[in-house]
């Protein structure tokens, strides 16, 4: 086993019926890796993440971790951690009990397992909540306990599907610095299934981007962010602008961070347009701007000097080198 090689996927497929869900996906990661699994709904980021935690056979191909073929043993043989989109904690036991749960049928005695659920607690930042029960708890207060109960085992592999998304804007990205912060800490190899790109890119090493069953890029966030391969990465990943077919020819675009209403050393090109919108996000304002018949955002740092208006006429300036040309 290489290094890069502590989860390794070769050829999986699965199918239902006459649905192939999975189209012969291989990947390989290292040990202590955070890997995401990007795509859109029905792309199959969660099947494959359910055949690598046992709950799905696949139809072909093999998994590996650490070596060890896995691809048929019981969930209970793989020495994994879940965390589930739906927290699925036991209702009817406490905090501390839903963490030392799989601890007390592992057959851990019962102050060594206090005592782990104890560290667990301390951990995710709840200290003092053993005794407490799962509706008196927050959202993502109940997410963490989720965390602690999938993590107490010492799991040698972490998997996360879409554990964040039924929490609101404001928790979801305090709890994902939090997951990130403490898979650090481990030093746990993790697979976190989302189809949030910001989400993605915020906390991995590397990112799979899929569409329709198949891996279209694997890379950093930098690389898919700025190198994207195929039409589909992208236009999925990140904002993007079509540029006039007129001037620039068929299939350019531009990320409307890089477009910009004063000249900077690198541009090279100028439009001119008229401006259609001006939306406030905050530390950010996004212009939506006309030129010959093509809606270009312009993404600029919300500034003292006031924005151009809705109607005013401006000259946007770019780099060649920054237009992407859109492949297949």
């Amino acid at each position: 086993m290489t290094e890069d090689q502590f989860l390794r996927v070769d050829a999986l497929t699965k199918s239902f019926g006459t649905n192939q869900v999975v189209k012969g996906v291989s990947f390989g990661f290292g040990k202590g890796e955070f890997i995401s699994l990007l795509g859109p709904s029905g792309c199959g980021k969660t099947t494959i993440l359910r055949m690598i935690a046992g709950f799905e056979t696949p139809t072909t191909g093999t998994i590996r971790v650490a070596g060890e073929d896995i691809t048929h043993l019981r969930p209970n043989q793989r020495k994994l951690g879940m965390v589930f989109q739906a927290y699925a904690l036991f209702p009817n036991l406490t905090v501390g009990d839903n963490i030392g749960f799989g601890l007390k049928v592992a057959g851990m005695g019962r102050e060594e397992r206090r005592a782990r659920v104890e560290e667990m607690l301390r951990l995710i930042g709840l200290p003092g909540f053993e005794k407490r029960y799962p509706y008196e708890m927050s959202g993502g207060q109940q997410q963490r306990v989720a965390l602690a109960r999938a993590i107490a085992p010492k799991p040698r592999l972490l998997l996360l599907d879409e554990p964040l998304s039924a929490l609101d804007a404001k928790i979801r990205v305090s709890l994902r610095g939090e997951i990130r912060a403490i898979q650090q800490d481990l030093g746990i190899t993790t697979v976190f299934v989302t189809h949030d790109q910001e989400e993605a890119m915020s906390i991995s090493d590397r990112i799979v981007v899929m569409n329709a069953g198949h891996i279209e890029q694997m890379g950093s966030a930098h690389e898919i962010y700025n190198r994207p391969q195929t039409r589909f990465v992208a236009t999925f990943v990140g904002q993007l602008n079509t540029l006039p077919a007129a001037t620039f020819g068929p299939d350019r675009a531009i990320r409307p961070e890089l477009v910009s209403l004063a000249p900077r050393p690198e541009t090279d090109m100028t439009l001119t347009g008229t401006v259609a919108d001006v939306g406030f996000l905050g530390s950010v304002l996004r212009l939506r701007v006309d030129v010959e018949g093509a809606p270009i955002s312009i993404d600029t740092f919300n500034g003292h000097a006031p924005p151009p208006q809705r109607g005013d006429t401006v000259t946007l300036h770019l780099a060649r080198k920054d237009v992407l040309a859109l492949g297949a």
